[in-house]
C-alpha cells in the first residue's frame, strides 16, 4: 500500500532511517494507542513527521495490507486514488502514483517508487509528480505476538500552507491512518480462509 505516504503531503520529515521512540511514544503504544510525530517548519510547506503503532498481526498480514493499491483509498483521509504505473515481475519495487485533495487547497499528485524487502522494510522515493521531495521508509518488527510499525518521511508540498493548517490536518490524519492500517491488518489475520468442501 505504501499509502501512509500521502498522509504527509503537506510536510516534510526526516530522512528515513530508524529512530528512537520517547518515552512518552512509549507510554502511548503501550496503551495501544498511535504515536505521531508533527513537526511542520515556519513556511509551512516543510517539516518533520514520524510516526508508530503495534498490530497484533504478523509482519506479513500487515505487509499485505500497506501494499494494497486498491485499499489505500479507504484508509487514508484525503486520498482519492492509488495506481500501479509499473512493476518489478520478481516483486522487489514498483511505482505508484497517488492522487491527494484536501479542503482549500489544490491537488497533489505524487509519483513514487516503492522497494521492497517484505515483509520487514520499505523504502520510497520520488520519481514524478508536484510534491518537491519525497523519500522515507516504512519499518515492521515483531515484539512477541504484536508487530510495532514505524514511519518516517522527508516530503516537500509544491505549495506554502501555513504551519497551524498542516499541524491541524496532520495531528489528526496519521493516527486514523496508522488506526485504519491496524483495523484492517487484524481483521485479515481474523478473517477465516474459505474451505474448499468437496462432494463425495
Amino acid at each position: 500500500m505504501r499509502v501512509l505516504l500521502v498522509i504527509a503531503a503537506l510536510t516534510a520529515a526526516w530522512p528515513a532511517s530508524a529512530f528512537d521512540l520517547s518515552t512518552r511514544a512509549e507510554a502511548l503504544l503501550d496503551r495501544g494507542r498511535p504515536y505521531a510525530e508533527v513537526t511542520p517548519d515556519p513556511d509551512g510547506s516543510s517539516g518533520r513527521i514520524r510516526a508508530a503503532i503495534d498490530i497484533a498481526a504478523s509482519p506479513q498480514a500487515i505487509w499485505n495490507v500497506m501494499t494494497d493499491c486498491d485499499l489505500a483509498p479507504k484508509m487514508v483521509a484525503n486520498l482519492k486514488s492509488c495506481r500501479i504505473l509499473d512493476r518489478d515481475p520478481q516483486g522487489r519495487w514498483d511505482i505508484r502514483e497517488q492522487i491527494s485533495k484536501m479542503t482549500f487547497v489544490p491537488s497533489v499528485r505524487s509519483v513514487f517508487r516503492e522497494d521492497f524487502e517484505p515483509p520487514r522494510r520499505m523504502t520510497f522515493h520520488r520519481v514524478g509528480g508536484d510534491l518537491k521531495v519525497l523519500e522515507g521508509e516504512w519499518l515492521l518488527t515483531p515484539r512477541g505476538a504484536l508487530t510495532r510499525v514505524t514511519y518516517e518521511a522527508r516530503v516537500a508540498a509544491p505549495f506554502s500552507v501555513p504551519g497551524w493548517i498542516a499541524r491541524l490536518a496532520l495531528r489528526h490524519d496519521v493516527p486514523m491512518a496508522l488506526l485504519a492500517l491496524r483495523r484492517e491488518s487484524v481483521a485479515r489475520v481474523q478473517t477465516p480462509t474459505p474451505t474448499t468442501i468437496q462432494a463425495p
